[in-house]
């Protein structure tokens, strides 16, 4: 542990599992304490009770303002502050090609990925502004740099992110406060696993992630975690507005378009899973 978060206040949302999981660790091991907010209560509850005092469990549904609001206050509440939040839940959302795509199940998806992206910066900013400091980071994806990477509307809502962060970023330097995004390639996860075929199988997501990675190797929640921990801490001090690309080159170096646009809509309503 450096310390490089020493005592430093963060909320994290979809924190109870994936890349969310991955940083609420990384976070308490540099110095942290860490509100858990994340729809998920079971996960939430037991990643809280193994961290301990450093961390607080807040039963959260990124698509409702009161609930954001609510894991922001907590924080402020239980910690003092808030120093650091990451919009980070996620889910795949709607699947299929465009013509049958219902308009409520690409709403659902929205609602998730950018409303909720939205709505922690909101409240965010309304405790670092009177504060004169703050960092807020948000996850994007390769598929807010390219098209052909995700279904259409995580397409759109990663894309959204990405400008949402550039045009809060020019409002909220003059309050000193940093607003960043970080957009990963593919990362083992139960959620990339689950679009793979097994949610369960993680061995497999692994091998098949690292099949199609330029390094040859896949990537991991603390990969993404170490990016986050750049960005929030002191060391990012000079970077707003910027996102982060951790994607092993794929952007660069070309994969495949994942097949997201053909056969069956699949829809998805569970707000607050993880990226």
């Amino acid at each position: 542990m450096t310390d490089r978060l020493a005592d430093a206040v963060a909320v994290i949302t979809g924190g109870a599992s994936g890349i969310g999981e991955g940083t609420v660790r990384r976070f308490v091991e540099e110095g942290a304490r860490v509100v858990i907010a994340d729809i998920q209560e079971e996960a939430g509850s037991a990643l809280a009770s193994e961290l301990g005092d450093a961390t607080r469990f807040v039963a959260t549904n990124v698509t409702s303002e009161g609930d954001i609001a609510n894991a922001v206050d907590q924080a402020v509440s239980e910690f003092g502050r808030l120093d650091v939040m990451f919009n980070n839940a996620g889910i795949v959302g709607v699947t299929g090609p465009v013509s049958e795509t219902s308009i409520e199940a690409w709403d659902n998806t929205l609602n998730i990925l950018l409303r909720a992206v939205f709505l922690g910066t909101k409240h965010a900013a309304r405790i670092m502004m009177p504060q004169n400091s703050g960092v807020i980071i948000s996850t994007s994806s390769t598929a807010g740099i390219l098209g052909g990477l995700g279904p259409h509307a995580y397409t759109a809502a990663k894309h959204g992110v990405i400008g949402f962060t550039k045009s809060v970023a020019n409002e909220l330097a003059q309050y000193s406060i940093r607003v960043n995004a970080i957009s990963p390639g593919n990362t083992v996860s139960a959620m990339t696993a689950g679009v793979m075929g097994d949610a369960d199988d993680i061995d497999n997501a692994s091998e098949l992630i690292a099949s199609g990675s330029p390094l040859g190797y896949a990537g991991f929640p603390e990969d993404i975690a170490n990016a986050a921990l750049y960005l929030a801490s002191d060391e990012g001090r000079y970077v707003s507005g910027h996102t982060l690309v951790v994607d092993a080159g794929q952007t660069t170096a070309g994969m495949k378009p994942h097949r997201f646009h053909t056969g069956k809509v699949v829809e998805y309503h569970e707000a607050g899973r993880r990226t």
